[in-house]
């Protein structure tokens, strides 16, 4: 049955429904550490729809989601230095965004996988950047993370390591943060409409998918300051780790009889 004509006809019910769960427990993670949804929504979406098409879901409900927390962004940023960051992934997205068009989807999803581990890696050694600021670092480490982003919406963790080592506020980094996350999403809606990304199907399953993130971003929020971040973190750790080696395409055949 195609739950009210939003599931796309090669998504099984079975696999929307889990989809919609993994969703759950993804905005739950970005709700309350601000991190963590795509590194576990990726590896676990993709194993049970094409890559090319939960990439572009994700993108949508994600930037949907985020979109209220643009404006503040806006006005405490230091919009020069993230405007440079964002050059970086003008050049990376599209690059990122072409390979998720052209590559076959297993071999897609290995490079998702390599991504969330070295990613998942650089999060749990708590690495900042801490050196001096050059144009040609901030705009490497804008097209590293436009790269993860076009082709699976990983591009996080670099730019958060960045940013958090910086010696400004944490007002500002913050800021600095959801500012370029709001650009880079533009700018991959765009390269992923030119390259036929963003299609029917993407934009209708969204509307089933969307919300049930939207209430996990809610919930993980109201967790903030009333669980231990440090607990939390770790369990966000846990299930990165657990949705790496879940979706892992090696296991095809044994949890997914295929």
């Amino acid at each position: 049955m195609n739950l009210l004509g939003l599931v796309p006809t090669e998504v099984s019910t079975s696999a929307a429904i889990a989809i919609c769960a993994i969703a759950f427990v993804s905005g739950t993670a970005r709700g309350f550490s601000g991190f963590g949804a795509a590194l576990i929504f990726m590896p676990l979406a993709s194993s049970m729809a094409a890559p090319r098409l939960v990439a572009a879901l994700l993108l949508i409900i994600d930037f949907v989601a985020a979109a209220p927390l643009l404006p503040n962004a806006w006005r405490h940023a230091d919009r020069k230095a993230t405007a440079v960051i964002v050059f970086g992934a003008l050049i990376g997205v599209p690059i990122g965004t072409y390979l998720l068009s052209r590559l076959d989807p297993v071999t897609t999803r290995w490079i998702i996988s390599a991504f969330v581990l070295a990613l998942l890696m650089l999060l749990m050694s708590g690495w900042r950047y801490r050196g001096r600021d050059h144009v040609a670092l901030s705009i490497g480490i804008g097209g590293l993370s436009g790269f993860c982003s076009g082709l699976a919406q990983t591009g996080g963790p670099p730019i958060v390591a960045y940013w958090l080592g910086r010696p400004i506020a944490s007002t500002i980094a913050r800021a600095n943060i959801f500012l370029f996350f709001g650009a880079s999403d533009f700018v991959s809606a765009l390269s992923y409409s030119v390259n036929g990304l963003i299609t029917a199907d993407a934009i209708k399953f969204a509307f089933m998918v969307g919300p049930v993130y939207a209430v996990g971003v809610a919930f993980g929020a109201s967790l903030f300051g009333k669980a231990s971040e440090k607990v939390f973190r770790s369990i966000c750790y846990l299930l990165i780790a657990a949705a790496f080696v879940i979706g892992l395409p090696v296991l095809d055949g044994v949890l997914r009889g295929r």
